[in-house]
C-alpha cells in the first residue's frame, strides 16, 4: 500500500463522521452504532438515507448540503476514496454526514430493521456475468429490505443500459411499485436538483455522450423477490475493457479495435 493511502487512512482514524469497518473488524467486535444512529450519532429524528458504493461522496455530500432535514451515509470498501468525501464534509461543516468503509453484504451488522429509508445507488459496477453480485438483484435487494423501512425507496442512477434494462425488468417481474424511470434522465426533462448531482464518473460519462438512467422504487416489506430472465439483455461493450482503457476516449478505442 502507498504512503499516500497509509496518510489518508491514519488521518481518516481521527475523522468523527467515519467507521472503519471492514469484515475482519466485524468478526471481532460489534458495530456500536447498530440501531442507535438517531440517538447517538445525528441526535436527531430525520430519516437516514444511504448511499451504496459511495466512491469519494459526491452524491452523498451533495445530497447532505442540499438536504438539512435528512441524514446521509456513504459506504464503500474502498477507504482511500471516502477519505475525499469525509474530508470535504468536514471543510463544509456539514453535521448530517457520516461515512462507513466495509462491505455492502455486511449492512446488517451497520443498520437495524427500519433505521434506513432510502438507498441511492449510483453508478456501480454492472456485474453483466454475475447476477449474485449486481447491488440490484433479488439477493441484494432482500439485504436492502432487511435494513429499510417499510415501502423504503432504492434510487439507482448509471450509465449502463445492461444494468437499467435488469433493473427495470426486475422491478416489473417482482411488481415493485416505480416512482419514477427514464432512460435519458437530462434528455428527458425529469432531472432536479437532487438527480442532476454529478459524480466524477458520471460528468465522464456524460463528456462521451453517454445518457444517464434513473429509475426510483419502493420496496415492499414481503414481497417475494426473483431475478428474471437476462440472456436476451444486450450486454455494455464499453464495459468489457480493463479499467484503464475505459477512461479513454472513444476515437481512442476505436484504435484499439482497429
Amino acid at each position: 500500500m502507498g504512503k499516500n493511502k497509509l496518510k489518508k487512512f491514519a488521518e481518516m482514524e481521527t475523522f468523527a463522521s467515519v467507521f472503519q469497518y471492514p469484515w475482519a473488524r466485524l468478526q471481532r467486535e460489534v458495530f456500536p452504532l447498530k440501531g442507535k444512529w438517531h440517538e447517538e450519532y445525528f441526535h436527531n429524528d430525520r430519516p437516514i438515507v444511504l448511499e451504496l458504493g459511495c466512491g469519494k461522496g459526491e452524491y452523498t455530500i451533495g445530497l447532505a448540503e442540499r438536504h438539512p432535514d435528512c441524514n446521509y451515509i456513504g459506504m464503500d470498501i474502498k477507504g482511500a476514496r471516502i477519505w475525499s468525501g469525509a474530508r470535504l464534509g468536514i471543510e463544509k461543516g456539514l453535521d448530517n454526514v457520516a461515512f462507513i468503509r466495509s462491505e455492502i453484504e455486511s449492512l446488517e451488522s451497520f443498520f437495524a430493521p427500519g433505521e434506513v429509508a432510502e438507498i441511492w445507488i449510483t453508478f456501480p459496477d454492472p456485474q453483466m456475468q454475475k447476477t449474485r453480485k449486481r447491488l440490484t438483484s433479488a439477493r441484494f435487494l432482500s439485504l436492502y429490505r432487511s435494513i429499510l423501512a417499510p415501502g423504503g425507496t432504492i434510487h439507482l442512477k448509471t450509465d449502463s443500459p445492461f444494468l437499467y434494462a435488469f433493473t427495470s425488468r426486475l422491478v416489473s417481474h417482482n411488481s415493485l411499485p416505480v416512482i419514477r424511470e427514464t432512460a435519458d434522465l437530462y434528455g428527458s426533462g425529469m432531472a432536479d436538483p437532487v438527480t442532476s448531482i454529478k459524480t466524477y464518473y458520471e460528468q465522464q460519462w456524460l463528456s462521451r455522450g453517454k445518457s444517464i438512467k434513473l429509475i426510483s422504487f419502493t420496496l415492499p416489506a414481503e414481497a417475494p423477490l426473483a431475478d428474471p430472465e437476462e440472456d436476451d439483455i444486450e450486454r455494455d461493450d464499453y464495459h468489457s475493457y480493463p479499467r484503464g482503457i475505459t477512461q479513454c476516449m472513444p476515437e481512442e478505442l476505436s484504435k484499439l479495435n482497429s
